[in-house]
Formats: structure tokens, sequence, C-alpha cells
């Protein structure tokens, strides 16, 4: 049997196994930091249509917090344009722009009530997803749906679904961890 590449990929380069404090504060034996892979060609190359599977058909736009999601949300629209369909990237900023128009959101900007898609590379407790989704929702978007490379499986789901949203992932923690052991 052989295994998925993609999560070879993400086992090998994205998944460590130690003592660490993750952004939510909390501590954890296991660490996935996904920019090795979502950094690379081949990373883009493999997640890209993954990703773009699990976007909403009605989906105009795919967006994410910077700075996980910005080549995942540059590569997803890229890939959805070589497959001949109209998807836009957005960028949600942390803190609105210090100057200028003071913009949480950069990208071309759909129409009030456009449908768009989130795209997370981790969710552990869904704090940052959460934090796009009210800034979207803030400009006058409808967000139903997070896409993530890999869920922790530690009540991000549980949070987001509380928040109407709805979580579709690549891979549990569960998964990633348990190639990294047989490729270790």
């Amino acid at each position: 049997m052989s295994l998925d590449p993609l999560l070879q990929m993400l086992a090998l380069h994205a998944y460590r196994r130690g003592q660490f404090t993750l952004a939510s504060g909390k501590s954890s034996e296991h660490y996935v930091n996904c920019k090795p892979v979502t950094l690379s060609g081949k990373g883009a190359l493999l997640l890209a249509p993954r990703l773009l599977e699990l976007v909403e058909p009605e989906a105009v736009a795919v967006a994410g917090l910077t700075l996980g999601a910005d080549p995942m949300v540059s590569w997803v629209a890229h890939g959805a344009a070589l497959a001949g369909r109209n998807l836009d990237a957005l960028i949600v900023r942390k803190e609105a722009k210090g100057h200028g128009t003071g913009a949480w959101l950069e990208g071309p900007l759909p129409v009030a009530g456009s449908l768009i898609t989130l795209l997370e590379d981790v969710v552990t407790s869904a704090g940052s997803a959460l934090k796009a989704v009210q800034q979207l929702r803030a400009a006058g978007y409808l967000v139903q749906r997070v896409v993530a490379i890999v869920d922790r499986e530690e009540g991000g789901e549980a949070a987001l679904r509380a928040e109407g949203l709805e979580l579709h992932s690549l891979y549990r923690l569960s998964e990633v961890a348990s190639t990294h052991h047989q490729l270790s």
C-alpha cells in the first residue's frame, strides 16, 4: 500500500513531536507547522486541487488570516483559474492597516453578500479562523465553511460549529502523527 504523497510530505516536513507552546497558549507534545509544505512548489501542486475540491461551488473567493493562509489562498485561486473557475483570493489582516484606507481585507473585494470559503492551515481551538470569519462577516460576506489542511482534534470543530460554520479538513492530527511514526 503506497502512502498519500501529501500526507507523507506533511508528516516529514510539517510535524514535530516534543514540548511546544501553541498559538492558543496551550502546551502540546505535537506541533504542526504547514509552512514548509504550503510554501513549497510541490506542496502547492499537491494541496491546491485537494483544497479546491472542498471550496463551495457557489463561493466567489477564498480567504484566510495572514500569514498561514497567504500562500494557500493564492495558489487555490490560481488552481481555480487553471480549471476555468472564477475564484479570487482575499487576505485577512490580523489588525487593520495602520494607514491609507485602514483595511482589514486585501484582494479583489466581491460584492456584499457573496459567499466566501475560509482556508486555514491548522485548526486547534479555531481562534484564528474565527477572527478571520468575524472580519469577513463584518464586511458583509457570507461564510459557512472553513477548509483546513490539518484539524488538531482539540475542539476547533465544535467552536466553529457553535458559530454556524462547518469544518472540512484534509487530515486529522492523529493521521499525520501516525504517518510520521511510520516513516521515522
